[in-house]
């Protein structure tokens, strides 16, 4: 259910207002309509008692005139087609209740109301629906005036029919009353009224939110595209309301901060990295001149080993510091170019038949990536087999190896600086502990991610994944 929601902010403040106003408009539209419905029955009970308590002669007659209570709540109460007087009142001695009729309890109830409101004495009231043709006196009015028959055809399907017995009469008075239909127009006009409001609405929310969401996507997109000071650093112009802009200002400020101190640290690199590497030069020349064969070549093993790692640890505090974009770049003649290289050394790497895909990369970042894991690979399983394919929207990046694979509850650690396969801190054995440390860091400056995981035939798989 929640993949069907929207997940921005415009989406999901949208749909609520949909749903809120849906809801609204629902409940209002119940309300009038049971109104609506009220002021139907009530007027229909009115008219009842109106045809009742007049009589036809007495209507004809005018004795009570316009004007009066019932004349304002019955005969005018009504819309729509009326029958003729004759047939509207009539009297009988017996109850006018047919077997097909049906009664009509809270109708009945609504005019003995209106009737004793009046003064009048009922001995006997009943209320019923009956179909309009089938009513004796409609029918033979048919028979009799082929005009009426004409009329009928636009009358309402059915009838009420209102008998009262008055006390002190063996007299019925019947009253014949057609049920209008029920108004359509009002659903119409409430159907209309949800569309007004939600052109006004949904506009005038779709104007505020524009203003709000905006800027918060060119705060985010900044955001994203923030790389320190090897990215120039463009501020996000202020705009929207002033929360919004008051939050864009605060961001371009804490850019500018550390884009500073980047900068600083950068400096502060580049100076450690020349007076340390100053020093092991001198000490490198300084170490030629000893005589002792063994001694001489464990001290300059010692100082490579101190450069490689002072390398590899600058080289991890640089990264994400590119200097230019990244390149669509042609990955399986990257990774060919550094098969060659392992293999102009004498290593066993293979690269696998694949098919070609380009990515937008940093070249010499990735071949920096792909030689720490083939590296990692050959020192621990003595050999790589490298394989590209594509998954979905990345390009994956395979080097595989026969070794003893890495015990499930490592595998995040390894990944941490400094963390080896081995306890030994022999660099020809087991590094010095960043290679794949370096390998996920360049994989995540290009959105992508490094994946450990074991073989099931044994030795570890390592995927660097990049989106294609």
């Amino acid at each position: 259910m929640s993949r069907l929601l929207p997940r921005s902010l415009f989406g999901q403040v949208m749909l609520a207002m949909a749903v809120a106003l849906l809801v609204a408009q629902a409940i209002s539209t119940t309300l009038l309509y049971r109104a609506a419905e009220q002021r139907r029955e009530l007027a229909l009970a009115n008219a009842a008692a109106f045809q009742l308590v007049t009589g036809q002669a007495r209507a004809e007659r005018g004795r009570y005139g316009r004007g009066s209570r019932f004349d304002r709540q019955g005969s005018g109460a009504l819309d729509g087609p009326r029958l003729p007087r004759r047939l509207r009142y009539s009297e009988s001695d017996s109850n006018p209740l047919a077997p097909s009729d049906t009664r009509v309890a809270d109708r009945e109830a609504a005019v003995r109301g209106v009737l004793a409101a009046q003064g009048i004495a009922i001995a006997d009231l009943v209320v019923a629906r009956r179909p309009t043709l089938s009513d004796p006196l409609v029918a033979e009015a048919r028979e009799r005036f082929p005009r009426f028959a004409a009329r009928l055809r636009d009358a309402p399907p059915e009838m009420l029919v209102v008998g009262l017995r008055q006390q002190g009469s063996d007299t019925w008075q019947v009253a014949r009353l057609p049920i209008p239909p029920r108004d359509r127009a009002i659903v119409r006009t409430l159907l209309f009224q949800t569309l007004v409001l939600f052109i006004v609405l949904f506009g005038l929310l779709w104007f505020v939110l524009h203003r709000i969401t905006r800027p918060l996507a060119a705060l985010a997109d900044s955001t994203r595209r923030f790389g320190g000071a090897g990215n120039a650093i463009i501020p996000v112009h202020p705009s929207g309301p002033d929360d919004v802009r008051d939050l864009i200002e605060a961001q371009n400020a804490m850019q500018a901060r550390i884009g500073a101190m980047l900068d600083e640290k950068d400096v502060m690199l580049g100076a450690i990295g020349h007076d340390l590497k100053t020093p092991l030069a001198a000490l490198r020349v300084r170490v030629e001149s000893v005589d002792d064969d063994v001694a001489r070549a464990r001290m300059v093993d010692s100082i490579e080993d101190i450069t490689r790692t002072l390398d590899e640890i600058l080289l991890l505090a640089r990264l994400g510091r590119a200097d230019r974009p990244a390149e669509r770049i042609d990955l399986y003649a990257l990774l060919v170019s550094v098969v060659e290289e392992f293999e102009d050394m004498g290593e066993p790497v293979v690269l696998l038949e694949g098919q070609r895909l380009a990515a937008p990369i940093h070249l010499t970042w990735t071949k920096r990536a792909v030689r720490n894991l083939v590296s990692n690979a050959l020192r621990y399983g003595g050999s790589a087999e490298i394989a590209l394919y594509r998954d979905g929207d990345e390009a994956v990046i395979s080097v595989e190896d026969m070794g003893p694979g890495i015990p499930e509850g490592r595998i995040a650690e390894m990944l941490e600086p400094f963390t080896r396969g081995e306890g030994s801190r022999n660099r020809a054995t087991g590094g010095a502990g960043l290679g794949l440390t370096i390998a996920r860091a360049i994989a995540e400056q290009h959105g992508g991610r490094l994946v450990l995981s074991n073989r099931e035939s044994g030795g570890l798989r390592a995927e660097l994944r990049v989106p294609a």
